[in-house]
């Protein structure tokens, strides 16, 4: 399978990049009709930022399951499509080819089918990385119920969040989960959720650790006795349900800025044409690569760069169970090394924490099978970019640098492996489609900052040479734009929309050099970063406050040189003289069990009160510089309440 639409050269992105802007109907339609539909669409977009509004291939029909697997069965049956990695080395690895797939998907849609799932019924995944759950997306996918995968990391807590909003129905798990030494006992953790959820009728639990389960009549089956069913009911085939082109796709829960969490809505064809394209051009896959993706399929990494974009282009995609220090630090590599991997698409988080390792675990590994490396989550610091290059890339593999969002569906800013310029800690340019602009807080374009007026990769005439600073935003829709925010539509606009008129805003602040190159400095709100996760601060601060005696708490992020940004709370407590250290692990316990392990604070300052305006905002401007040891550069705190407090505050920084 070839990629007639591959970026081969800097002329081709240029020219791309141009019909992108001026023609973007001609543009998408062309690469869309390399895909399989049961219908042809009537239009390519109609399109209101307003509302928002946004429809791709409007009356089109498809399934994106026929376009993953169907449609390679012929030419690629016996290529592998999905190589699965355990976390013990010991255990042996599976490679299912796309035929392998096919029956599988086929197998687990008809268990869907046969315990009441219909089109448009939310389906919740909740289990750890193994090729169970990319058969359980797909076979959602393949009978039109709507997936929404949530990271095996969560708590009850989260899970019966994400299950109310979703009002999902249907339960995909398994009976626990392995992540390096830990056993995660998932169904449990399930149990604790559907407490809160008696709506939900089946949970599917699939063995995996022989931990002991609960199942409860009526409500709990085996996944591999609902499979035996199928097969004695001789249930092989599975046809595909036709969907419409804006028919959701899957929900995918992200952080925000207040207490709840979100609903991100993808849908079918427009997710599915950005996922592969963006695939296909910024690693510059050729079919039979090895591409290993080390993300989590509960985030949106692992939907579009393990399972949606490899397999509708017919890629070979590897998942890990495991994380890369476990058993040693060689992990990753052995993996690269047994595999001839040739693409590693990873974060700047597992980056650093593996050069804490130093050297030793590089040596006698071989890795001259890797052609591209590929990094995602946050912007990848110079050292850790230059380590990659020199150490794992052994200064042969382009690094590429990837900016995009849950809420983007596909990687929206990037170098093209070996196409286009590298510059270390720059996203650079933007993919053929994305239209970016800086704009200032009153969302006026920053001179010099508008890629689609100039071609991108030249500086604009008007701030030649200039580099521009402002808010990223997006002023024109790409296929994988998200739809809505599932339930309330509102949120969505507000979210993204509202900021600045007929603007997709990003949250994210950005620079861009004189070559059009853009570089994220950071969230413009308060979302934080951690490990590559967006995690509200507002989030963690209900979680805290839930905490007894605590009175009142602020969040902010501080550098952190492991996790890119760590969790910073500011805490007011009401006990007498508390144990700080047995205090701080309570509060730590508490926010695991609520959000989840990932959101537990790095640093907990107690203080007697926090820095509040006179209407009685905290001033987390104040703390976050605190946090960040910038005690000289406060700016006015006259507006406060009481400019005491931040004194108090300073001497007692950790």
């Amino acid at each position: 399978m070839s990629y007639p639409y591959q970026i081969r050269s800097m002329a081709e992105y240029e020219d791309a990049y141009a019909q992108s802007v001026q023609n973007p109907e001609n543009f998408w339609a062309d690469i869309a009709s390399h895909f399989y539909w049961r219908r042809r669409w009537n239009k390519v977009l109609e399109w209101n930022f307003k509302d928002p509004d946004v429809k791709w291939f409007t009356g089109a029909k498809l399934n994106i399951t026929e376009n993953c697997i169907d449609r390679h069965l012929e030419k690629l049956g016996n290529r592998p499509a999905i190589i699965w990695e355990p976390n013990d080395p010991e255990e042996h690895h599976r490679i299912i080819t796309y035929k392998d797939l096919h029956e599988k998907v086929n197998q687990v849609a008809n268990v869907l089918r046969n315990n009441g799932v219909k089109k448009g019924d939310r389906v919740c995944i909740y289990m750890g990385m193994i090729p169970e759950l990319a058969i359980s997306v797909l076979a959602c996918a393949r009978i039109g119920a709507i997936h929404s995968v949530i990271f095996g990391g969560f708590s009850a807590r989260s899970i019966a969040d994400r299950l109310q909003d979703a009002q999902a129905e249907y339960i995909i798990t398994s009976d626990g989960a392995f992540r390096g030494q830990k056993d995660i006992p998932l169904k449990s953790v399930i149990d604790d959720a559907l407490v809160a959820c008696p709506f939900v009728k089946k949970v599917i639990v699939c063995t995996r650790t022989r931990t002991p389960v609960s199942m409860i009549k009526g409500r709990d089956v085996w996944w591999e006795d609902e499979i035996k069913k199928i097969e004695t009911l001789g249930m092989t085939d599975c046809p595909a349900e036709e969907m419409d082109a804006e028919d959701p796709l899957f929900i995918l829960y992200t952080s925000g800025s207040t207490g709840k969490p979100k609903g991100v809505v993808h849908s079918c064809a427009g997710y599915m044409i950005y996922t592969n394209y963006s695939f296909v051009n910024v690693f510059q896959y050729k079919p039979g690569d090895i591409f290993f993706c080390t993300a989590d399929i509960g985030w949106i990494t692992g939907h579009s760069y393990i399972v949606y974009g490899p397999l509708s282009a017919g890629g070979t995609t590897l998942m890990f169970e495991g994380v890369p220090t476990w058993p040693d630090a060689g992990r990753l590599w052995d993996i690269v090394d047994k595999y001839r991997v040739n693409t590693l698409y990873t974060a700047p988080t597992a980056v650093r924490s593996l050069m804490a390792y130093g050297l030793g675990p590089l040596q006698n590994k071989s890795l001259a099978s890797l052609k591209v490396i590929g990094s995602v989550g946050e912007p990848i610091n110079e050292e850790a970019w230059h380590w990659l290059d020199e150490h794992v890339g052994k200064s042969k593999c382009p690094i590429v640098d990837t900016w995009w969002q849950t809420e983007t569906g596909g990687i929206l800013i990037s170098n093209l492996a070996g196409i286009t310029p590298s510059k270390p800690s720059y996203a650079t340019l933007p993919l053929p489609g994305v239209q970016a602009i800086l704009v200032d807080e009153q969302g006026n374009p920053v001179p010099g900052s508008d890629s689609a007026a100039d071609g991108v990769y030249k500086a604009n005439p008007e701030g030649a040479g200039l580099e521009s600073n402002g808010n990223l935003c997006i002023k024109f829709p790409w296929p994988s734009i998200i739809r809505t925010t599932y339930g309330d539509h509102e949120r969505c606009r507000t979210t993204y929309f509202a900021t600045y008129e007929n603007q997709y805003f990003t949250g994210d602040g950005a620079l861009r050099d004189a070559n059009g190159n853009y570089r994220i400095t950071g969230r413009v709100d308060d979302v934080l970063n951690v490990s590559g996760h967006r995690i509200g601060t507002a989030e963690v601060e209900n979680a805290i406050n839930m905490h007894t005696d605590v009175v009142e708490s602020a969040v902010v992020g501080f550098p952190h040189e492991i996790k890119g940004q760590g969790i910073y709370a500011y805490i007011v407590y009401s006990g007498r003289n508390p144990d700080q250290v047995l205090t701080r692990k309570d509060i730590i316990a508490t926010v695991s069990r609520i959000i989840g392990p990932i959101a537990k604070p790095d640093k907990i300052q107690f203080v007697s009160s926090l820095p509040k305006t006179r209407s009685g905002k905290i001033m987390r401007r104040i703390l976050r510089k605190i946090a960040e040891g910038e005690m000289d550069n406060l700016g006015d705190t006259t507006t406060l309440l009481d400019p005491n407090v931040v004194e108090e505050i300073k001497h007692g920084k950790l």
